[in-house]
């Protein structure tokens, strides 16, 4: 198939749009500086339903980063051994064993 040229296409701009004050535009002048700023993450149908704001999202991912920093600190306790959470008399058993 081929292109048609752009002299024999149709014109089916308004005329209130002047493409003269159109020139000069620079393609991706600004993509840099749109993609530091923005993270953008697809969602799936059904968790949108659930999920219907940015607001809602944010608020649910803090929720579960601070359930996950707490549950960190939790396994951080737990694995001291129980030779320090019974104190000296469970070393002296040990050592008498």
């Amino acid at each position: 198939m081929r292109k048609t040229s752009a002299k024999s296409m149709k014109d089916d701009l308004r005329p209130e749009y002047d493409l003269t004050k159109l020139k000069g535009g620079v393609r991706g002048k600004y993509y840099q500086q749109a993609q530091a700023g923005t993270n953008l993450v697809l969602v799936e149908p059904e968790l949108a339903k659930v999920f219907p704001d940015a607001a809602s999202v944010n608020r649910a991912l803090r929720v579960l980063r601070d359930a996950a920093g707490a549950r960190a600190l939790l396994a951080k306790r737990s694995r001291r051994g129980p030779e320090r959470r019974r104190g000296a008399a469970a070393r002296r058993k040990r050592t008498a064993a």
